[in-house]
C-alpha cells in the first residue's frame, strides 16, 4: 500500500502526517487508533534514523489505514486548510547538482553562445555538486517566500530531491539506489546576478559568490511529501514540469539526467560519507528564466510538479 510522508503546523509545533488513497492523517492520531505506539510523536527526521524499520511499519499502517477508514477517521486533515512545512525539519546537507539535463545544457549553450558539454561521461567529466545551506534554504508547500533584496534577477529550477535513508560510504551505482529513502519535489531558486561580484577582478578566485547566488532564507522549497523509493519504480523516467503565474516554463523528463541519481549518489559517497537525512537536488532542466532573460517578480506564484510525487506550490512576496 502506498503511502506519501509529510510534515505541517500543528498548535505552534510541527507534525507528521501520512498520506493514505489521497486522504491526508495526522501520524500519532494514527498510530494510537491503529495501536501502534512505535510510530507516536515521530518526526520524520526521527524516522529516517532507522528507515528500513521504520518502513516497515509504515507500510503496514497504511494498510491498516486503507483497511479500517472507520478508525483511521478520527486523525483525517484538511489538506485545504493544512500549514504544510517542508518534509524535513533538521535535514543534513543539501547537495545539488549543476548542468545535469542534457536540455538544459542544450538550452544554456544556444543562449549563451557557450561550447558545453554535452556528453561529460564520454568526456571523463564527474557530475558537479554544490551545497545549498540546510534549515536556513528550506521552505515547505504552500509557504511565502520573500524576495532576497540583493537580487534582481531571481530564477526558478525544478529538481527532483532525493533523500537519503541510510549512510552512504563509498557506495556503488549498481547499490546506490538501496541507499535512498525516498524523493520529493524541489524548486533550486537561484540569485543569478550574485554568482559573480562585478568589483572584483575577473582573474580573482573571490570573485565567485555561491552562498549569494545559492542562499538564502526559503531559498529551497521542497514538499510537499516524501514518496518512499519502493513507491517510485525509478527515478529516471519521472516527468518533471514548471509554472509560474500557471504559465507553463520546464517541461522535460529525468531520463534527461546526464547522471543519474545513482551515479551522483556514488560519486559523492567516494568523497564524503552520506548520512539520513542528507539531501540531492538533481539538476533542472531546460526552461529557467536566465535562458530568456526572464526572472521571477514579487507576487509570482511557481508550482513544481513531478509525477507520482506531488505539486511543489511556493509564492514569492
Amino acid at each position: 500500500m502506498k503511502y506519501q510522508l509529510f510534515r505541517f503546523a500543528k498548535g505552534g509545533k510541527q507534525a507528521t502526517g501520512m498520506l493514505v488513497n489521497d486522504k491526508h492523517f495526522d501520524l500519532n492520531g494514527l498510530s494510537v487508533a491503529m495501536a501502534m505506539p512505535t510510530l507516536a510523536n515521530q518526526s520524520i527526521d526521527a524516522l529516517l534514523e532507522d528507515w528500513s524499520g521504520s518502513h516497515l511499519l509504515l507500510k503496514e499502517l497504511a494498510k491498516t489505514v486503507a483497511g479500517d477508514s472507520a478508525r483511521a477517521s478520527g486523525s483525517q486533515l484538511e489538506a485545504q486548510v493544512m500549514h504544510f512545512k517542508a518534509p524535513l525539519g533538521r535535514p543534513g546537507v543539501i547537495y545539488a547538482a549543476g548542468a545535469n539535463y542534457r536540455d538544459h545544457v542544450e538550452a544554456m549553450g544556444r543562449a549563451f553562445n557557450m561550447k558545453l558539454v554535452l556528453d561529460p561521461k564520454a568526456e571523463g567529466v564527474d557530475p558537479w555538486h554544490f551545497i545549498k545551506a540546510g534549515r536556513g534554504t528550506l521552505s515547505g508547500h504552500g509557504e511565502s517566500v520573500a524576495f532576497p533584496p540583493h537580487t534582481q534577477k531571481l530564477d526558478w529550477e525544478a529538481e527532483l530531491a532525493v533523500v537519503i535513508g541510510k549512510t552512504a560510504s563509498k557506495v556503488s551505482v549498481g547499490d546506490a539506489l538501496s541507499y535512498v529513502a525516498g524523493y520529493s519535489c524541489a524548486n533550486d531558486l537561484s540569485a543569478r546576478d550574485n554568482l559573480t561580484r562585478a568589483q572584483v577582478d575577473q582573474s580573482s578566485p573571490f570573485r565567485f559568490d555561491w552562498i549569494g547566488h545559492k542562499c538564502f532564507t526559503g531559498a529551497c522549497p521542497v514538499g510537499p511529501y516524501l514518496t518512499p523509493a519502493e513507491f517510485v519504480t525509478s527515478p529516471e523516467s519521472l516527468g518533471i514540469k514548471l509554472w509560474v503565474n500557471d504559465v507553463l516554463k520546464q517541461d522535460s523528463n529525468t531520463s534527461n539526467h546526464l547522471y543519474g541519481v545513482a551515479e551522483q549518489i556514488s560519486y559523492l559517497s567516494h568523497r564524503l560519507d552520506l548520512y539520513p537525512g542528507d539531501i540531492l537536488l538533481t539538476g533542472t532542466p531546460a526552461g529557467v528564466g536566465m535562458e530568456t532573460g526572464t526572472f521571477i517578480a514579487p507576487g509570482d506564484v511557481l508550482k513544481v510538479w513531478v509525477e507520482g510525487l506531488g505539486e511543489l506550490k511556493t509564492q514569492i512576496i
